[in-house]
């Protein structure tokens, strides 16, 4: 069996930017501020704005747009009720937006599924979508994309990216299933009985602004147990807050597209975007990728869905099975449930199955490390991958020196938490080129995909860039048959 390197490196760009929300910290900061571009003339206020205009308007997608949205978020702080002029507003607005350097610090931890569209394609030629782990400023990681192109002689083309960068736009509308998220609740603990009548007023489907206005009438309602009810009722419109939707317009090309942290509980970061193109009971299909939101202070898993990669449902994952990062979907449903792959102590494989999607109560352990290369810990680099011979999963593990590497395993179709397959040995360690950057001596992966009979890998070097490897599909899966063990031995 022979893994080959592609080459390829993508590299952090520190010139790739995007328009972000600048605010003061305080209000009488903000207060000085506003008054200070209060003060400015109609000639200043233009001469200004037509020298910021200069600087950056190539450099970003209808900034007026942002500065605009800017002002009307600030409006609130304003003294007066005086109609701006339109110039003014944007000068104000741009006093409170600022460019954030995406991947400047790093580009990592790739993962790779089969693009929606694959019109216009030559003969066994497939287009992929390639989501990245991109690191910034304050260390805040966000998701970016790439289109990838792969021949029938495995050549990878990656498009090069968009000039602009954009952020998606909220969906204010989007509505809550009242059964589902009361269920989320109840899993949280969050309830009682004025909870209860704020959400026998809402109907089956509500909105966020709804929820929220049936909880501030239950609080205006009980005045009296207000100090009790206020941080109930900020912990539920948290969780619908961290449940939210973003869109993207069709002429923002997929590498213009960046999935930066929006919700309560990633405030810090969107971590480790593990995609997989599952397939529904009735042969639809969909994308979920399943990450790891972090505030600052804790690490909650959560799942992204969406159908085209232009509209994106982010939705928290809940049950006492849902704790560390990790976590990887199975494809499709397997026995009528869905699975998922998980590393909940931070140090063993195990499976969970549910039949909700949201919720999880149930692990057991599938595989422990064994090997010297995987003592420390072990986890998975991806969704496992259907062939015919079982389950392909790819690992990770830890050893010596705190070094990560890729191995593989093999799970039964039907059944997986059978180990049939083990390499060994790692698939793919870090060699001179890739041991260096911000965490030194890592490869790793969130997601491969098979293609023209090789496993296309894509991996991250030392949590800094990232590149490709290749390996024939079935000289892996004779290689993990080959040195299979018995289940119990595995275990």
């Amino acid at each position: 069996m022979q893994l080959k390197r592609t080459g390829i490196v993508l590299s952090p760009n520190k010139r790739r930017v995007v328009l972000r929300p600048f605010q003061p910290e305080g209000d009488d900061r903000i207060l000085r501020l506003i008054g200070r571009v209060s003060m400015l003339t109609e000639a200043e206020v233009n001469a200004l704005l037509d020298q910021v205009m200069s600087e950056f308007h190539g450099r970003h997608r209808r900034p007026k747009d942002f500065f605009e949205g800017r002002f009307r978020a600030m409006r609130g702080h304003l003294l007066t009720d005086t109609p701006l002029t339109p110039s003014r507003r944007l000068l104000m607005g741009a006093y409170f937006t600022q460019e954030y350097a995406l991947e400047s610090a790093a580009l990592f931890n790739p993962s790779l599924v089969r693009h929606p569209d694959q019109s216009g394609l030559p003969e066994l030629t497939t287009q992929f979508v390639l989501s990245v782990r991109a690191v910034g400023e304050g260390h805040i990681s966000s998701i970016t994309f790439r289109t990838v192109t792969i021949d029938q002689d495995l050549k990878i083309v990656v498009d090069e990216p968009a000039k602009f960068v954009t952020t998606p736009e909220f969906v204010p509308d989007s509505s809550y299933e009242k059964s589902l998220f009361r269920r989320k609740m109840i899993e949280l603990e969050l309830g009682g009985p004025f909870i209860d009548e704020a959400f026998s007023r809402l109907d089956h489907d509500f909105t966020l602004e709804q929820l929220e206005h049936s909880l501030q009438t239950i609080l205006r309602d009980h005045r009296m147990h207000h100090n009790e009810l206020a941080p109930l009722v900020q912990q539920v419109v948290m969780l619908a807050k961290s449940n939210y939707e973003i869109q993207y317009t069709p002429d923002q090309v997929l590498s213009e597209r960046l999935i930066f942290p929006f919700g309560p509980t990633e405030t810090n970061g969107i971590e480790d975007a593990r995609f997989v193109q599952f397939q529904d009971d009735d042969g639809s299909l969909r994308y979920y990728a399943t990450y790891s939101a972090y505030d600052g202070k804790m690490v909650l898993p959560q799942l992204l869905e969406t159908k085209d990669f232009l509209r994106f449902k982010m939705h928290t994952l809940n049950g006492p099975a849902i704790e560390n990062k990790g976590m990887a979907l199975f494809p499709r449903k397997i026995n009528g449930h869905y699975a998922m792959l998980s590393r909940q102590d931070g140090e063993h494989l195990f499976l969970m199955y549910s039949d909700m999607l949201y919720f999880w109560h149930h692990k057991e352990i599938v595989l422990r490390p064994t090997n010297p290369w995987e003592f420390v810990q072990m986890g998975n680099c991806g969704p496992p991958i259907e062939t015919d011979k079982g389950w392909l999963v790819l690992t990770h593990g830890v050893g010596p020196m705190r070094k990560y590497t890729i191995g593989a395993i093999l799970l039964d179709l039907d059944d997986p938490s059978r180990v049939i397959g083990r390499l060994q040995e790692p698939l793919l360690t870090p060699n001179e080129n890739e041991r260096e950057g911000y965490v030194p001596n890592v490869v790793y992966s969130c997601g491969a995909v098979i293609h023209n009979g090789h496993l296309i890998l894509p991996y991250a070097m030392s949590d800094y860039a990232s590149s490709f490897a290749t390996v024939a599909i079935d000289e892996l899966l004779d290689a993990l048959l080959s040195q299979s063990r018995s289940a119990s031995a595995i275990k």
